[in-house]
């Protein structure tokens, strides 16, 4: 089973160590937790793959310590500056045009000329980044298509047994991942619903083109129509029926509630949480489905209503 570490000096150099000797590390961030890699070795990002069980044509999101290091390997056109200046460090990422000799594996990107960069808040993740200067390669750390993790128990549930450690640094604050954005010189394109809403974003890039829905060609992550998916069937509004697990969001009687003051920021925040402990619930008592109350469409509801509609698809 995976190593515990605790987020103090000790494991935050053990992490570090870890991941230089290419192992795999879960790692709390603002947003989920992440399972981490070195991403410049072939194997290690490759070990990614399998333990998570994911599709190789999924890119990855490459975490750096500081502005001067994502430069260093991808150009920033358009707004993209701007936009780093204004939300690093933070749940946004931005898919970038590479620079050559970047020095990333080649399994980071898929295949593509860009690549996903992200500058995490966490002062976990932040530290683990200092100390072991490399570039870090860390999706969810859940099984593919499965419900993101929040907690480190969440990670121990999923890939507890396929690698080397887990560095606990408490429930993630957020709760949903980040934004993704592709800007360019045509404009700014959204590629997918995160942590800080249009809204924010429009007063520096203008309109954003919404490119969110699953084509054939995967350009970042959070774009195949299957996601975040609970064991249980997920609906989403509609009428009840007996027996199910009942989401609420308001004033409303339910077995568990995202926010009874209907507060989008805390929804935001408990959205996995709550489909990993409806999941349980679902379960241990053969409820047939679990139900979620509608989400208003705006602001942070965008990203729940994203999440949401994904683990509600046909499954592949």
């Amino acid at each position: 089973m995976a190593e515990d570490l605790l987020p103090d000096a000790t494991g935050i150099a053990r992490a570090a160590a870890l991941l230089r000797a290419g192992a795999l590390v879960a790692l709390p961030s603002e947003t989920v937790y992440g399972l981490a890699a070195d991403a410049t070795q072939d194997s290690a990002v490759a070990a990614i793959y399998t333990a998570k069980g994911r599709p190789d044509f999924n890119p990855l999101i490459v975490h750096l310590p500081d502005l001067d290091s994502a430069m260093a390997i991808a150009d920033f056109p358009g707004t993209a500056r701007a936009l780093a200046d204004a939300f690093w460090p933070g749940p946004l990422t931005l898919v970038l045009p590479l620079k050559p000799g970047h020095g990333l594996s080649a399994r980071v990107t898929a295949g593509h000329a860009t690549v996903a960069i992200r500058l995490p808040a966490h002062p976990v993740m932040q530290a683990v980044l200092q100390a072991a200067a490399r570039p870090i390669a860390a999706p969810s750390a859940n099984p593919s298509g499965k419900i993101s993790a929040t907690t480190a128990a969440h990670v121990r549930a999923g890939l507890g047994g396929r690698i080397a450690a887990i560095l606990d640094g408490g429930p993630t604050p957020v709760g949903v991942e980040s934004t993704i954005l592709a800007p360019g010189a045509d404009g700014t394109r959204l590629l997918r619903e995160g942590a800080i809403p249009r809204e924010v974003i429009t007063p520096i890039t203008g309109p954003l083109i919404t490119d969110t829905t699953p084509g054939a060609r995967v350009e970042a992550p959070g774009q195949l129509a299957s996601h975040y998916a609970p064991l249980t069937p997920l609906h989403l509004g509609g009428t009840a029926q007996p027996g199910e697990i009942i989401i609420g969001f308001g004033p409303m009687a339910c077995a568990l509630n995202l926010s009874e003051n209907g507060d989008l920021v805390e929804a935001a925040t408990r959205l996995f949480a709550m489909l990993h402990q409806a999941d349980a619930m679902a379960q241990s008592h053969s409820a047939p489905a679990i139900r979620v109350a509608p989400i208003p469409e705006m602001g942070l509801g965008r990203a729940i209503n994203d999440r949401l509609r994904r683990a509600a698809a046909p499954r592949a």
